[in-house]
């Protein structure tokens, strides 16, 4: 500072102010990042009137590190050197500093700034430009060029009164420009190295909030939903790998188990379960109707006991079977029934006839009944399916099947009697669904699970049949009563208690071994073989006389003529064909009823 209180200092923008000379103020100059233009980085030019060395008549001038350059009245050069700490190197009055002539080179190479004590010294030495080491990108981080650095502040003329720079300094050159920045490095100054000023305020931790967290590669670390994302991520793609080994090695160890028969034991395949529904016009279907209205018959009398089927006819309890079944009961025997549920009721008979081979039982006590419906089996034809359910053997609810074998098949069971009034007469249905002993009385079914006959009789290998006591198995030669037949007898039975047999009038000559039904001489009881005024006696029919044909239907014997009449109705016209003296024509009549066989 001058007399005049002048002085030098440093601010960010290098700013030039003139003092008046006259008013023996000194230059004020301040230069870059804060730093006093003292010689150099903190040099102090101070001047006064008195002509001491100090900026005019005597200069002051302080180097970068300490070192102080001062000129007496008398000529006299000293340099003061102060190290670091603030040590003087060169006592006061002491030449320690040789002069130009004695000097033959310059210890130094030539300063670029002109600072003291390396540049040639001088008062108006500008200050060199503040210069912050360039950040260091990471490695292989792109950088664009660098920019040109801010021009240095304009240096103040001197006064009038100060004397000119020596002609031979050196003028103050530009800073040396860095050199092309590394390849990849970060021109925004994004790195990790650039994170860290070590000119800004604070430690490097106290720097890091402020510039985010310190990272090697440049990049902004992960939120935390960034983070969870990458952590399900993670776990997903583990639970996918294991998953797909533990199947991997589930399958080989299946395989080996399978392939070398390990386990608990042998698993022999098996098809998989099938619908529970059936068509109903299937054997399965037809059986899963009828079987609730189908039962078992057990027979018990004084002398012998038997198994037998029968089937329900309506809400009342009403139950039709063969005669054959429940003969054996008698008057005092005792009848069970056994429904397909397993209950057992006990039973007693209603009526029945030995001609049709029919007879009617009832329970009673027993609700919710389920009837079985009669078809027609006029309409049944040859190849048509049937069905068969009975307790062959006292086997309950045995179903069996087959087709219509044939019709009108002339059947007479029984005859042990010697009267011949137990021999029943049956226009059968003939058909091969296997019938066994107990399946007497059961339903024989057609495809719409309507009863179109009653089982009654077999042929058996031995000659015999089932209604004639003989236990022998079935040869695919069934029976059956028609049930259009079977139908007005349970009526009459149900309503009278016996039924009526169509009769023509006449007693048979059942000996006869020709072609055709003979009419006897007269009859069992010694009498004409014509009743009089009987239908046969009306239409003019004689002792003798062969019949060979009923309603256009051949004859053979007697027992196919009874057959042929008992498929009719009491009242009903039939037409016959008559031969007598080898002459055939043919007669008209209307059938008699008669209660005994």
């Amino acid at each position: 500072m001058g007399a005049g209180g002048g002085e030098t200092h440093g601010t960010d923008s290098a700013e030039a102010v003139a003092a008046e000379a006259g008013g023996g103020t000194g230059p004020a100059v301040h230069a870059d990042a804060g730093g006093d233009s003292r010689g150099g980085a903190e040099g102090d030019g101070r001047g006064s009137a008195e002509g001491d060395s100090r900026g005019g008549a005597g200069g002051d001038s302080r180097g970068g590190a300490g070192g102080e350059f001062r000129e007496g009245a008398g000529g006299q050069t000293r340099w003061d050197m102060r190290g670091g700490v603030g040590s003087d190197a060169v006592a006061a009055g002491e030449t320690a500093w040789a002069s130009p002539a004695e000097r033959s080179g310059p210890l130094h190479d030539p300063d670029p700034y002109g600072t003291p004590p390396y540049g040639r010294p001088g008062p108006w030495a500008p200050a060199p430009p503040v210069q912050h080491p360039a950040a260091t990108p990471a490695h292989g981080t792109a950088v664009s060029a660098p920019t040109a650095p801010p021009p240095a502040a304009p240096v103040p003329h001197p006064a009038a009164h100060a004397p000119a720079p020596a002609a031979h300094a050196p003028a103050p050159t530009a800073p040396v420009s860095p050199g092309p920045a590394p390849q990849g490095t970060d021109p925004q100054g994004t790195g990790p190295w650039s994170r860290y000023d070590p000119w800004a305020a604070g430690y490097a931790k106290e720097q890091a909030p402020a510039r985010g967290p310190f990272q090697q590669t440049g990049e902004a670390v992960p939120t935390e939903q960034q983070r969870r994302r990458s952590a399900r991520r993670m776990l997903f793609a583990w639970t996918l790998v294991v998953a797909l080994f533990s199947a991997g090695v589930g399958g080989v160890a299946g395989a080996y188990v399978q392939r070398e028969g390990l386990g608990d034991g042998v698993r022999l395949p098996q098809a998989g379960s099938v619908p529970a529904g059936r068509a109903p016009d299937s054997v399965a279907g037809i059986a899963a109707r009828a079987l609730p209205s189908v039962v078992t018959l057990h027979v018990r009398g004084a002398a012998e006991a038997g198994t037998g089927t029968g089937f329900v006819l309506d809400a009342e309890g009403h139950i039709l079977t063969n005669n054959h079944v429940v003969e054996p009961a008698g008057t005092g025997g005792e009848i069970s029934v056994t429904f397909s549920s397993g209950d057992t009721v006990k039973a007693r008979v209603v009526g029945r006839d030995s001609g049709y081979d029919l007879a009617v039982v009832q329970v009673r006590g027993v609700h919710g009944l389920t009837p079985l419906p009669l078809g027609n089996s006029d309409d049944v034809q040859v190849g048509d399916p049937v069905v068969a359910i009975g307790a062959p053997f006292d086997l309950a609810n045995t179903v069996t099947s087959g087709i219509i074998s044939a019709k009108e098949r002339p059947i007479t069971a029984g005859g042990e009697k010697s009267d011949g009034s137990d021999v029943s007469y049956v226009d059968a249905l003939q058909t091969d669904a296997p019938i066994n002993p107990g399946n007497s009385g059961g339903p024989l079914l057609d495809s719409r699970a309507q009863v179109i006959g009653i089982n009654s009789a077999i042929r058996s290998a031995g000659g015999g049949s089932e209604a004639e006591g003989g236990q022998a198995g079935s040869i695919g030669l069934g029976f059956a009563i028609p049930v259009n037949q079977a139908k007005r007898v349970a009526e009459e039975l149900i309503d009278d208690g016996r039924a009526t047999h169509p009769v023509i009038g006449v007693t048979l000559d059942m000996g006869y071994t020709g072609d055709g039904a003979r009419v006897d001489s007269k009859s069992a009881n010694g009498g004409p073989a014509v009743t009089r005024g009987g239908p046969g006696e009306r239409a003019g029919l004689r002792a003798g006389d062969v019949i060979t044909g009923v309603g256009g239907e051949r004859v053979h014997t007697g027992e196919e003529l009874i057959v042929k009449i008992r498929a009719h109705r009491p009242g009903d016209r039939l037409r016959l064909t008559v031969e007598r003296d080898g002459t055939e024509r043919e007669v008209s009549l209307v059938l008699g009823a008669s209660e005994q066989n």
